[in-house]
């Protein structure tokens, strides 16, 4: 295969991508191969000075801006949307990043952590997806669809170890949220898929990562955890050509782990 022939298959150029979550994390990796796949990406998350920083970082890669929005919140959906349609009537890629979690024992976990966890998991790739419809129909062609890339969680498939009760459960909603939205929206040459993170180095991990990381990689069959690359990759995958007749699907990208566990304990 040509390098002419890879290109095809898995460029991005003259596409428009807009990233939620995007100034940290998975967010920041996925935003960065977007650029280097072509794409031009907008990323988008609560703090504007991470933004700005995130920006500044990337903007060697392709071209790229941010606006800053809470996505807990529908207003802010709304105000996202309607900034990336004063520039543009079509949106090529979206990827619902933005997330939340929240740990603590069961006794003691609270109505709050319900509310701001499903409020920025689920209901906000929900409301972007309501308000960025017109623009991926219009971007999308039944050769080359436009894409809906939600980010959901190993969590939303297997059992997790840690307490985290509407983080798991949010993203298991996520992914059947997934499957819906990609039979009504498939027709209209918009795909809508779902990645599985495992663990990846990230703010939402870090803590984490720093108690248990060792083990966390043994655990894996492939003896680590994620690397910025693995999610970059899956991401220009559904993004591109090649990942254009992949639609509903739930996508684990974790070494294995959810996949290929054994045992009842937790």
């Amino acid at each position: 295969m040509s390098s002419a022939d890879l290109t095809r298959l898995f460029g991005l150029s003259g596409k428009t991508a807009l990233v939620t979550g995007g100034s940290s994390g998975i967010g920041v990796m996925i935003a960065r191969g977007l650029l280097q796949a072509g794409a031009r990406v907008i990323i988008s998350s609560r703090k504007a000075d991470k933004c700005a920083q995130v920006v500044e970082a990337l903007s060697e890669f392709g071209t790229i801006s941010a606006i800053p929005a809470d996505l807990s919140r529908r207003a802010e959906c709304k105000r996202l949307a309607a900034e990336i349609l004063a520039d543009t009537d079509e949106l090529h890629i979206l990827v619902n990043n933005a997330g939340a979690t929240w740990g603590e024992p069961l006794e003691s976990f609270p109505t709050s952590a319900w509310d701001k966890v499903l409020d920025l998991n689920v209901k906000s790739p929900f409301w972007m997806v309501q308000e960025l419809a017109d623009a991926l129909r219009r971007a999308g062609t039944a050769d080359d669809p436009a894409r809906v890339i939600n980010i959901g969680s190993i969590d939303g498939i297997h059992v997790p170890v840690m307490h985290t009760y509407s983080y798991s459960a949010s993203k298991a909603a996520v992914h059947q949220l997934t499957r819906v939205l990609a039979k009504e929206l498939g027709p209209q040459h918009v795909t809508v898929n779902a990645v599985a993170p495992g663990p990846f180095q990230s703010k939402m991990m870090a803590a984490t990562l720093d108690a248990f990381g060792d083990a966390i990689a043994a655990s894996s069959p492939l003896r680590r955890i994620g690397r910025d690359d693995d999610m970059a990759g899956i991401a220009i995958f559904l993004a591109s050509r090649a990942g254009s007749y992949v639609n509903g699907a739930i996508i684990p990208v974790d070494g294995g782990m959810a996949t290929t566990a054994s045992g009842s304990g937790r």
